[in-house]
């Protein structure tokens, strides 16, 4: 169990406030020659990701699309995908991808545009909360106290994002606006009551102090990653390994696809900076396709088992894969990133790891739409392709489900990937 969150396998994105997007408590896919594929899929315009709560219990988000948007939340079928709740359509605003998460009281909070509302397993809403800002707030997460955390997103560098932390009962501020360095635009991670910030020219790292109800910035650790001017902003950060993982380039012009969207004339580049051990500011950064105009708008993936870094370059259909050896490096912690292997597939969301069986889910999309695509971590080998009826790339969340599944979203599609065995 994640302190802050339900004890589930799968209670917010990315599967806990680290994005390490790895799958624990389920079974793995295990694809092979005797396998057989099926594919349930049904509309869901905008959907962002599905979480699971209790065994069986299997929630999805979205909103609608627009510049003033509300958002969803349904609890639906675990195999037909039919909804069997809905909650009312709520409040947002300011349109960008929202989140939610199943908290440690067992009600799924959702934050979405401006707007942040508790809701009881049944979809009810319990309580609401207007944010401060006029700006869209993408995402939360859950602090080990119960605590919830959020900030507003600022692409146009216009000002500071501002933090947020709410009570989870009224939903009231529990300490003032935090003003960040600079504007951020990728989403939060955390581990325990360290919040790590991506923003547009650095990473920062916040404590909540629980006992004074306060969020100390480090002042320690900054990692300085935009220093050319071929490159843009970075992305949602993955904590794995004693290190923090992000990627560059995250400015883009998504029109239904990341292919051929980037828009910094750089190539995309996937960074390491170690998080302890007195190398402050330190950090390694290689290329993905070392093509220009890369492009992402999402994290990497680091297997801790296995020492294999995922990357990939959305805008030039590049996904690739490193190996954390012994060696020097510009991270000054005696390991460095050594390429393994790397194939041309143009994926663009989040990713999934199943570690037993280093099954790692991946989309690919073409101009006939998006596939899900099963591959081995080790070896670059593609096991499975799935069609998911989805016209429009996914650039949000994959879950796993409960026996040999895993759910696709899509801003058009909602789709279950199931592997059984050949009768």
């Amino acid at each position: 169990m994640i302190p802050g969150y339900y004890d589930s396998p799968w209670p917010c994105e990315d599967g806990g406030p680290k994005r390490q997007a790895t799958v624990r408590g389920l079974p793995s896919l295990d694809v092979s020659k005797q396998t057989v594929v099926e594919v349930n899929s049904r509309e869901a315009v905008a959907a962002t990701m599905v979480l699971l709560r209790d065994e069986g219990e299997v929630f999805l988000h979205g909103q609608t699309l627009g510049s003033s948007v509300t958002s969803w939340v349904e609890k639906i079928d675990p195999q037909t995908l039919s909804p069997t709740h809905r909650s009312p359509d709520l409040e947002a605003g300011p349109f960008w991808p929202g989140g939610v998460l199943i908290h440690q009281n067992g009600d799924i909070y959702v934050t979405c545009g401006r707007w942040c509302h508790r809701l009881d397993p049944e979809c009810h809403v319990v309580t609401s909360v207007e944010l401060p800002r006029e700006r869209p707030y993408n995402s939360l997460l859950a602090l080990p106290d119960g605590s919830l955390i959020m900030k507003d997103q600022v692409r146009d560098g216009s000002g500071p994002s501002r933090l947020v932390v709410l009570d989870p009962d009224g939903l009231e501020m529990t300490c003032g606006e935090v003003d960040c360095p600079e504007g951020v635009v990728a989403r939060l991670s955390a581990d325990g009551e360290t919040v790590y910030v991506v923003g547009t020219n650095s990473v920062f790292r916040y404590r909540w102090n629980r006992h004074a109800l306060s969020l100390e910035l480090d002042d320690l650790w900054r990692v300085e990653y935009l220093t050319r001017p071929d490159q843009s902003y970075g992305w949602d950060p993955v904590i794995a390994g004693g290190c923090l993982w992000f990627m560059d380039n995250g400015d883009h012009r998504f029109s239904g696809t990341m292919r051929g969207a980037g828009v910094a004339q750089g190539a995309v580049h996937l960074y390491r900076a170690p998080i302890e051990g007195g190398h402050e500011g330190a950090f390694e950064q290689v290329a993905v396709s070392g093509l220009p105009a890369g492009s992402i708008t999402n994290p990497p993936l680091y297997d801790e088992d296995r020492g294999i870094a995922i990357g990939f370059d959305s805008a030039n259909g590049t996904l690739a894969a490193w190996r954390l050896v012994e060696g020097e490096s510009a991270a000054r912690d005696g390991k460095k990133l050594e390429s393994s292997w790397e194939m041309s597939l143009a994926t663009a969301s989040h990713m999934l790891l199943f570690p037993g069986s280093g099954e790692l889910v991946v989309n690919d999309h073409s101009d006939s739409g998006d596939s899900a695509v099963v591959v081995d971590i080790e070896s670059g080998s593609e096991l499975m392709r799935a069609e998911t009826t989805s016209p429009i790339q996914s650039v949000v969340f994959p879950a796993p489900g409960w026996d040999r599944d895993f759910y696709y979203c899509s801003f058009a599609r909602l789709a279950r990937v199931v592997v059984g065995e050949v009768n």
